[in-house]
């Protein structure tokens, strides 16, 4: 059941995909798939094919959150979390990939939905996109830890926790006021401007992507001074690296860059 339900692919051009696919369910996620799901973004981290990742969701929605029945199947008192704290692959594996991710969001993101897509690094919605954190309407926290933590940074506390409180939905629009989304298309064009967008960065290093993500991620969580420290290492691995000599030879040559991620 699982295979089919979360699908990898990778263009020759680079752009890797994970679909959700489970469209009669609007993507809920079970256990079975959660797992495959956090499975694949860790396997397309390391593919070296992959110079960018796209996730999207089939059938007219993106993920409509925790599959109900399953998690009624293990009572609430003897459930366990799905991991340690400090597990950040677990629970947030889409940051921690080091590749570029793009969300190609159409229709329901709803809980853990919602919160995957605050782990993107962009968002691109169509007209039909809604988010919502609706967990205080199950008794519960935002489940990965997203919505409490990223999701005030990406749009301010007051925005964040209105949403928390209500579990309400964010529509598209209001996303993109917001500067949740960064583009709002017709849900015909959402994979066109998804791949549209990942173009942009194939001309880039991928060993400076790989830093330039780390350091923004990790730098929400530092201070300035252990950002600077993070930020000076970066820089001088970033001087010694094979991009940094082709990217340089690239210019003077007035030709297209050949990078190769080291």
């Amino acid at each position: 059941m699982t295979a089919h339900h979360i699908r990898f692919e990778v263009g020759a051009d680079g752009i890797g995909v994970i679909t959700i696919d489970r469209p009669e369910k609007r993507n809920a996620m079970t256990y079975a798939m959660l797992g495959a799901f956090i499975e694949a973004v860790g396997k397309a981290g390391e593919d070296e094919r992959v110079r960018v990742l796209i996730v999207t969701g089939a059938g007219g929605a993106f993920c409509a959150g925790t599959d109900l029945a399953d998690l009624a199947s293990v009572p609430g008192e003897t459930r366990g979390v799905r991991g340690q704290a400090h597990e950040r692959g677990v629970w947030w594996p889409i940051t921690a990939c080091p590749k570029p991710v793009i969300g190609a969001i159409d229709g329901y993101a709803v809980g853990m939905g919602a919160e995957f897509t605050s782990q993107c690094d962009v968002r691109i919605a169509t007209t039909r996109a809604r988010f919502a954190w609706n967990f205080a309407h199950r008794g519960l926290v935002p489940d990965t830890g997203a919505g409490s933590w990223l999701l005030p940074r990406l749009i301010g506390p007051s925005r964040a926790l209105r949403l928390l409180y209500s579990g309400g939905f964010l529509e598209a629009a209001e996303a993109k006021e917001f500067g949740y989304v960064a583009e709002v298309v017709a849900p015909e064009a959402l994979m066109d401007a998804a791949h549209a967008e990942a173009r942009r960065y194939l001309s880039s290093s991928p060993f400076s992507l790989r830093h330039m993500k780390q350091l923004v991620w990790r730098g929400l969580e530092r201070d300035v001074a252990e950002h600077m420290e993070a930020h000076v290492t970066a820089l001088q691995a970033a001087f010694k690296s094979e991009d940094h000599k082709e990217g340089v030879a690239a210019f003077l040559e007035r030709r297209p860059a050949k990078f190769t991620g080291r």
